[in-house]
């Protein structure tokens, strides 16, 4: 009678391990077997981390293996199982790879199919599509959009982590934990006696050093010594946790009257400011998002404030940006003075202040959360609503949403208040004009590597244009992103279909480095950049000033976070700055969903493209004091996970 080889790869993260009945049943085009229970006398099947083989005889010829059903069932307690990979061995001597890495629930059971990846089009048995349709009905089921808050993306219908799907949910609850990881924080940090002391001020500047000085770093300690000069305020713009606000400026805005006498002190080209803006020498940030928006209540003993600053900036004879113009808010008028570099010391440090902490508003709540967290949870949900396992794009696509739609729903449960994507033409594309722009220089290298590599993938899958715009899971993935995750506003940038190879190869490269690149840029910098409270203050306690030469010292300290409320930004960002347990990296591929030898060849690649550009940042940095590393492939996760 033929006899199968079968082996069976258990997952090696904590739990993964299962006491439960495991059955097996193999059905192929000439027939199905009868169902095997999988069990060797005296011996613990499917302990974590094993890789079992069993020998498993039929009746007769199966003929080619389409699909391998497998069944759990309870022993003595429900016991979760984390299957990674059936290996079959046929009677014919051949090898069949069934991927599966997911986990198996109570009474549960999988059918797997082998691990080629096939478009719809390519599965012309019936048995194939209705096993196709069948798992995205289970996954429609399971993954359902909701409106989490008003205006922004759709999220997961999830109230709580426990609520998710259990493959999507992370292995261990305890490591992403806010309230323990910020617990943790306060005690590396030797800040828990400062930790409830709200409405205190600090004394001045140095106090902040009470908190500071027990973690330091390259960047954050030179951040503390240079925080009031304007080059490192410039510089922040361009490298720190924050860099997509700036723009070049091609016309000074009326609710913006800065005037050339006012800033010629600033100017170093003997030009007038309007010749300066035409040379290309004048940038501008603008925080009208803020305008308007109520400050936190969080804490109903404290007032606070935001401000909607406008910055303008300017390029000086070494390429440095520097500020020479800040406005606290959007309409001038007398109560809102243009404050400059040549004002009195103390006016121009909290105009400058005001300006970080609406900086560090917008980071968190656009750039970070809502560019990197809330849009590549969209991509996560639409691939498991749309794409089966079996699709060459669930397949490159699944290591870059892990953990994603868990960390968002932990956040959503614990962490957050209930209170055009890629914009590339904000004129800082020069190398030449503005050459000490490493998040643009850095990300472009990352994302040539990664648009080599998806344009590689889709070349192996997709012969022709008319392919990609034939294939009905693809067009509703693209689609399911456009109409709920993006509410099918035409102003976030993303297309309702994709029809062409190199569509498809640009959608996907957006995919991966939001989820990658773009998150690591806005987020492993926090505690660089925003440790020093005063460089980055999350609350003002006091309004902007209405009037020059009337600031204090004493009243900055008094409108900067008081020592309880520093003691939690200062555990936050040291928790989000921190690299998961097991992270895997950008090019790190350790679930084998792709089996095929040309892939496995494009991974290669991608990932030697990814090692030379460690080199040349590593290389770059060797002569900067400020070293910009948060876009070496070696440090950027593969997805959005803390």
């Amino acid at each position: 009678m033929p006899s199968y080889t079968v082996t069976v790869a258990t997952g090696s993260q904590w739990f993964a391990g299962t006491d439960d009945y495991i059955y097996l049943s193999l059905l192929g085009s000439a027939g199905c077997s009868e169902k095997h229970l999988l069990d060797k006398p005296f011996y613990n099947d499917f302990e974590r981390g094993a890789v079992d083989s069993y020998d498993v005889t039929v009746d007769e010829e199966l003929g080619e293996i389409q699909l391998v059903k497998i069944e759990k069932r309870k022993y003595w307690l429900h016991d979760d199982w984390y299957l990674k990979y059936i290996t079959l061995k046929t009677p014919h001597g051949d090898y069949i790879e069934f991927p599966c890495y997911r986990w198996i629930t109570g009474d549960g059971e999988v059918v797997l199919r082998d691990g080629r990846a096939k478009l719809a089009r390519d599965d012309q048995i019936h048995i194939l599509k209705q096993h196709r349709r069948k798992e995205l009905e289970t996954r429609q089921k399971q993954y359902r959009w909701m409106e989490w808050s008003p205006g922004f993306p759709l999220s997961i219908d999830a109230k709580c982590h426990k609520d998710l799907p259990r493959d999507i949910q992370f292995d261990s609850e305890k490591g992403v934990d806010f309230v323990l990881n910020y617990s943790k924080a306060m005690e590396n940090l030797f800040i828990n006696r400062f930790m409830h002391m709200f409405q205190s001020s600090w004394n001045d500047f140095a106090d902040f050093e009470k908190i500071f000085v027990k973690i330091s770093n390259t960047i954050s300690e030179r951040v503390m010594n240079h925080w009031q000069e304007d080059l490192m305020f410039g510089y922040q713009f361009l490298n720190g946790c924050n860099p997509v606000l700036i723009r070049r400026c091609t016309e000074l805005p009326e609710k913006f009257p800065v005037t050339t006498e006012m800033v010629e002190c600033s100017l170093e080209r003997q030009l007038s400011l309007e010749q300066e803006v035409q040379q290309g020498n004048i940038f501008i940030v603008d925080f009208e998002l803020l305008d308007g928006i109520d400050a936190n209540k969080t804490d109903p003993c404290t007032l606070q404030f935001l401000a909607a600053p406008i910055c303008l900036l300017y390029k000086n004879l070494a390429n440095k940006i520097v500020p020479i113009a800040i406005q606290l808010s959007q309409i001038p008028g007398d109560e809102n003075p243009i404050f400059l570099p040549s004002d009195a010391k103390y006016d121009w440090l909290l105009a400058k202040i005001w300006v970080r902490s609406s900086d560090f508003h917008v980071h968190q709540t656009i750039t970070h959360l809502l560019r990197t967290h809330l849009v590549s949870e969209v991509f996560g949900i639409a691939m498991y609503r749309q794409l089966p396992a079996v699709h060459p794009i669930f397949k490159l696509l699944v290591a870059h949403v892990r953990y994603t739609i868990a960390i968002n729903t932990k956040a959503r449960e614990q962490l957050i208040c209930e209170c055009g994507l890629f914009d590339k033409a904000r004129g800082m594309e020069s190398k030449e004009d503005i050459p000490y722009y490493f998040y643009r220089d850095d990300g472009l290298l990352v994302w040539e590597a990664i648009r080599m590599f998806t344009a590689e993938v889709v070349g192996i899958y997709y012969e022709s244009d008319q392919v990609v715009e034939e294939d009905p899971e693809l067009q509703d993935f693209v689609n399911d992103v456009y109409l709920y995750g993006m509410r099918g506003r035409k102003s976030s940038g993303f297309p309702k279909s994709v029809k062409s190879r190199e569509q498809l190869s640009e959608y996907l490269t957006v995919v991966i480095f939001t989820a990658s690149a773009q998150h690591a840029a806005v987020n492993f910098g926090q505690y660089d950049w925003c440790s020093w409270i005063p460089n980055a203050p999350p609350t003002m306690r006091a309004p902007p000033p209405t009037a020059k030469g009337v600031v204090t010292i004493e009243q900055i300290v008094d409108t900067l976070p008081d020592r309880g409320r520093s003691c939690w930004h200062l555990g936050a960002v040291w928790a989000l700055s921190q690299f998961q347990e097991n992270e895997l990296f950008l090019g790190m591929y350790p679930e084998e969903h792709f089996i095929e030898k040309p892939v496995k060849e494009a991974i290669a690649r991608f990932r030697k493209n990814l090692e030379a550009i460690v080199s040349v940042i590593a290389e770059r940095n060797k002569k900067k004091q400020l070293p910009y590393y948060y876009l070496s492939p070696d440090r950027i996760p593969n997805s959005v996970a803390i």
